[in-house]
């Protein structure tokens, strides 16, 4: 590591689509460039041990999605693929990273997934942990929803959310209980690191967490099935699906999504949930250190 390697993650922005963008660089900008990108309602700063694990060897960048940690909010509430998409690649693109190795998280997998289709020649490596949503038949019910019953049913959606007062905590002790509660494999430790980098205090000693609640409504056009899995067929770097085993989401070597890849292989990871980086680093640092490594 050079000794001008900050002791630190140290925060920095771009601009995307006229958004203040935030992201944490881990410094050894000279090692080959590494980015982390969270899920839903999570932040960068949820990668801080495993950002720390291999800082050493690669330049981290860990960005906060927009409408979460500190990154800048849509004005209008809407949260389309294509923006995350347009960011993310903007992030390569403006930072010069290309091509750049990923290990995505739910969300951020989902876009990172989509992203080495679009632009296969910029992506060396990619870990996708629970990155494929619903399995095959999820996705079939939701896509068979005609689009005036979609539509519909995203416009109460953002009726409810525009009427809905954000969660407020009376300390950072009772968003530590709620962290907890959604999800029991989290270690006390990483519960409380977790939540100190998710919440903002409110002007009257309340906290909320960072993310915009809008990030919660879907918008109700995105590709379809067949558009995505299209993109799947066009990821050229070795790929790493990552599964728990006590996930709501289906292992892609059981339901068929795997066949959709070229390159890909499923790692299924036991006592893990959804958050598999969080709930069994020691049995994902160790496989993802050997899969980034590899030659091509």
């Amino acid at each position: 590591m050079s000794a001008a390697t900050p002791i630190g993650p140290v925060s920095r922005w771009y601009f995307a689509q006229r958004l203040r963008l935030h992201y944490v660089d881990w410094g050894n900008p000279d090692a080959p460039p590494l980015i982390l990108l969270h899920g839903g309602r999570d932040h960068g700063r949820s990668w801080d041990r495993i950002a720390e694990a291999l800082r050493a060897d690669y330049h981290v960048i860990a960005p906060d999605l927009r409408g979460h940690g500190d990154s800048a909010w849509s004005i209008s509430g809407h949260y389309p693929m294509a923006s995350y998409l347009y960011d993310f690649a903007q992030l390569i693109h403006s930072q010069h990273l290309a091509p750049v190795s990923v290990v995505a998280h739910s969300l951020g997998a989902n876009i990172a997934l989509r992203y080495a289709g679009i632009f296969p020649e910029h992506l060396r490596r990619l870990v996708a942990i629970e990155g494929l949503g619903p399995g095959p038949r999820g996705a079939a019910e939701r896509d068979a929803k005609p689009i005036d019953e979609r539509m519909r049913a995203w416009i109460a959606e953002q009726r409810a959310q525009a009427a809905e007062v954000p969660w407020r905590y009376p300390s950072v002790e009772a968003a530590l209980k709620r962290m907890q509660e959604a999800n029991r494999h989290l270690s006390d430790d990483m519960a409380r690191h977790l939540t100190e980098h998710a919440v903002n205090q409110n002007e009257d000693g309340s906290y909320c967490w960072k993310f915009d609640p809008y990030v919660r409504v879907w918008p109700p056009n995105d590709m379809t099935r067949d558009e995505i899995v299209s993109l799947w067929g066009r990821i050229a770097c070795p790929t790493l699906l990552v599964n728990g085993t006590e996930s709501w989401a289906t292992n892609p070597a059981t339901d068929g999504r795997l066949l959709h890849f070229h390159t890909a292989e499923v790692l299924e990871v036991p006592g893990a949930g959804h958050w598999v980086h969080h709930d069994r680093p020691d049995v994902l640092l160790p496989a993802m250190r050997g899969f980034l490594a590899g030659g091509g």
